[in-house]
């Protein structure tokens, strides 16, 4: 008898064995693992990130820890200084940067960025009893406004309010204190800082009055997530999460933690 494997049952039997075993379903359907994200702060700049112990902590972190469950990712958070953070990322040291770092068209040309994820707006304060009620360019004409000198404010004024008189001070506690004692009507300064002056003591004799038109040529774009220019798939990551996380409320949640203003 002959017990050869007859050639039209070899070939397949051969094919087989040269492709390799073929897939199941459950194979093919098998989800990818969730990449980790690592993202590098600076960890010396509070509120915003500033070390616990060993661990980031701040504004940024939090945002970063809802962006990525809003991602589907697990991150780690990791520290640098500041100088040479964008050099780090392009050597491969971490895949993000959440350090307040700003978009800038310099900064462009070196790394993306995602959505902005911050701004602190700029703000006028008065006292109190002030009558002022617009702060607007025509409304402020011939009123008496000190701010920062060399600051973008500074810039921001003599561009766009011409009627009114500026004076800088080298500090802005310095123009605080003469709104204090009404040797001026106002105070331009980022929000933040003005905030902390009016929860001081001395403070409490003045008002937030109003917030000037949004002016990105002086104050920029804010702040976002910095990425390598060929990680389109995850800077569109990063935006979709930033959206998600604004319009569901996380992002009103962790910013009442750290400040009581708007910082979209």
């Amino acid at each position: 008898m002959d017990t050869r494997i007859p050639r039209w049952l070899l070939a397949p039997l051969l094919l087989g064995l040269w492709l390799g075993p073929s897939a199941s379903p459950a194979q093919e359907q098998r989800p990818a693992e969730p990449r980790t994200i690592r993202i590098a702060t600076e960890g010396a700049f509070p509120p915003f990130n500033y070390m616990e112990g060993n661990e980031p902590q701040g504004f940024e972190i939090d945002l970063g820890k809802a962006f990525c469950d809003a991602i589907g990712a697990t991150c780690t958070f990791m520290t640098h200084e500041w100088d040479g953070i964008i050099k780090g990322l392009l050597a491969q040291e971490y895949d993000a940067i959440m350090a307040s770092l700003a978009i800038t068209d310099r900064r462009k040309t070196r790394i993306a960025f995602s959505k902005r994820y911050y701004l602190i707006p700029p703000a006028f304060i008065g006292q109190k009893d002030t009558d002022i009620q617009d702060v607007s360019p025509a409304a402020l004409a011939g009123r008496t406004i000190g701010t920062i000198q060399g600051s973008q404010h500074a810039a921001f004024l003599e561009a766009r309010y011409p009627g009114a008189e500026i004076r800088t001070y080298a500090k802005l506690e310095e123009a605080d204190l003469d709104l204090l004692t009404g040797r001026i009507d106002l105070v331009l300064g980022d929000k933040l800082a003005l905030s902390r002056f009016l929860t001081s003591k001395e403070g409490t004799c003045c008002r937030i009055v109003g917030e000037p038109p949004a002016d990105p040529v002086h104050y920029g774009e804010g702040v976002a997530v910095g990425l390598r220019k060929e990680d389109k798939d995850l800077k569109e990551r990063f935006n979709k999460a930033i959206e998600r996380v604004m319009a569901d409320g996380t992002y009103d949640r962790i910013r009442a933690k750290y400040f009581d203003f708007d910082t979209k």
